[in-house]
């Protein structure tokens, strides 16, 4: 992440740059449990599922923005694919002091393999495409073409090469869904890395077994992880951030939370539709629907 310098306009600034780290942690932390024993995605056309963020500093708390994610059946170079993304859009104090609108789109095949992602920042004067394109080759071996551009001229324009579990930051919650849990135990570790820029940031989640979360009057049956990302955004390495999945057949995230160099970062389930399994993780509490 080290791409991502900070324009120099003072502590607004710094507030922005941990606020725009949600998408990034959001999607690492869901990135976190790649699995290569991936099973049938559980999706289904038109899925929506939205989210509130946070930002954590002391003993203030203040919401930062709001997060979309959904999938639709599309196309990638005329072969089917899930076509899966992210809107994110700043609110409360920040959106009065730095507007923000990041999308995130990424093309899986229906194996399923990422095949094309591309992330775009809209920050008033600030706009900047990142677009990876993975090739895959014998021997666990993967090659991203990663361009970084502005309206204006190339940033980065290179060749990655890694082996093994390779993603970008929001494809790789595909992996996440596909999980099945009656094969994981606690404690299991798996290591992976985001591909971002010219940068192959090593990361690996820990499986940490059943937990309840309670959020405005519900609370959700989910599965806990913990995060190592070994990346300077983060105050640290391990335990950088934790991400609860509801424990249904959707496997959407309910809770995510991550610690930054700036307070921490809060994700929270608000709401879903089209979902293809009914939302059985949420357990609703008596005088709420």
């Amino acid at each position: 992440m080290r791409e991502h310098s900070l324009h120099p306009i003072g502590t607004a600034v710094w507030a922005a740059y941990a606020f725009r780290l949600y998408i990034c942690v959001f999607c690492l932390c869901v990135a976190s449990v790649a699995s290569s024993r991936a099973q049938t995605l559980p999706l289904s056309h038109g899925e929506r599922v939205d989210y509130e963020l946070y930002f954590k500093w002391g003993f203030i708390m203040s919401k930062a923005g709001l997060a979309t994610l959904s999938v639709k059946e599309s196309e990638y170079q005329g072969a089917p694919s899930w076509h899966y993304s992210l809107l994110f859009r700043s609110a409360g104090v920040i959106e009065k002091v730095f507007r923000m609108r990041d999308t995130m789109d990424c093309h899986y095949s229906k194996e399923p393999r990422l095949l094309f992602s591309s992330k775009r920042t809209n920050e008033g004067d600030y706009y900047l495409v990142d677009d990876l394109r993975f090739a895959y080759q014998e021997n666990d071996r993967v090659e991203i073409h990663s361009l970084r551009h502005t309206l204006r001229e190339t940033k980065i324009d290179t060749m990655l090469m890694a082996k093994g579990l390779v993603f970008d930051m929001l494809g790789a919650t595909m992996y996440l869904r596909s999980l099945d849990w009656q094969t994981m135990s606690y404690g299991a570790e798996s290591p992976f890395k985001i591909a971002i820029g010219r940068d192959l940031v090593n990361a690996r989640f820990r499986y940490t077994g059943q937990q309840i979360v309670e959020r405005k009057g519900a609370k959700f049956r989910t599965r806990h992880f913990y995060v190592d990302i070994y990346d300077e955004a983060f105050s640290q390495a391990k335990e950088a951030a934790e991400v609860w999945i509801g424990d249904d057949e959707n496997h959407i995230p309910v809770k995510i939370r991550a610690k930054l160099k700036i307070g921490a970062a809060e994700v929270y389930y608000k709401d879903s539709y089209n979902l293809r399994a009914p939302l059985a993780c949420r357990i609703v509490v008596q005088g709420t629907r």
